[in-house]
């Protein structure tokens, strides 16, 4: 399975911020998307999900079916600040979320075996999620989105609000799950975006930029860098990640 971006343009007014971006990105990879603040990370997964309009382009997903438009069901969103419910508890939360999603699901788990997958504490399962911690509701919204069992999972800045063990907990999850998926992560954090991604892609330029990841840590960090330096004069600032 493959994700096909043609010719995606965004502008805001006159300003460029995805000028004709083409790209094409493979089923069971993690692909690390950098680039600096207002380089338009955040307009390009709002566009991937439908969320602000094109200005121009095409989106397809092509699979052993052949080629056709991605459609909303094809896609899940992480967002860095979770969005969930919270007048339910975690385990209401959650079995809506099976009941609703159920036909999809190849292999369905009982609600506390979930919990399990993420590391949610049983004296924490049937408490109010407004009640969660800000990293615990961030699972939540991880895991739902995996039970939904979308064909891509865009990844916003979701392993911030994780301690140092929890993400390293999400992080195997992750590797665990892209077998079946394509999943974009977008990070500030270099480092991560290392130690996590198979692939490298640079947003810069109003471009995609694959990066082809050598032997030299140190060099490849450094040319890195030295790209997304060339924006400091050139970058049109991104007014939804501005906000």
């Amino acid at each position: 399975m493959k994700l096909i971006v043609r010719d995606l343009t965004k502008k805001y007014n006159e300003k460029v911020v995805l000028d004709a971006v083409n790209f094409t990105f493979e089923k069971g990879k993690i692909y690390g998307l950098l680039g600096r603040n207002g380089a338009g990370k955040t307009t390009f997964f709002n566009c991937l999900n439908e969320d602000i309009p094109m200005d121009g382009g095409i989106i397809e997903i092509k699979d052993e079916k052949g080629i056709s438009p991605l459609k909303p069901d094809d896609i899940g969103y992480v967002l860095s600040t979770p969005a969930v419910p919270e007048f339910l508890t975690g385990r209401e939360f959650l079995k809506f979320f099976i009941s609703i999603n159920h036909d999809k699901m190849a292999d369905v788990k009982t609600e506390d075996e979930y919990f399990d997958m993420i590391r949610i504490d049983r004296e924490d399962r049937d408490r109010l999620i407004k009640d969660y911690s800000h990293g615990m509701k961030n699972k939540m919204m991880m895991l739902v989105h995996i039970i939904a069992n979308p064909k891509i999972l865009l990844l916003d800045e979701p392993l911030t609000s994780f301690d140092v063990v929890v993400a390293e907990e999400m992080k195997q999850l992750l590797r665990q799950i892209k077998k079946e998926r394509i999943l974009i992560f977008s990070t500030h954090i270099m480092e991560l975006a290392l130690d996590l991604c198979d692939e490298i892609v640079l947003l810069h330029h109003g471009k995609l930029e694959q990066i082809s990841m050598n032997g030299d840590h140190e060099a490849f960090k450094a040319m890195i860098l030295e790209r997304l330096k060339e924006d400091e004069h050139e970058r049109v600032e991104d007014p939804i990640s501005a906000e």
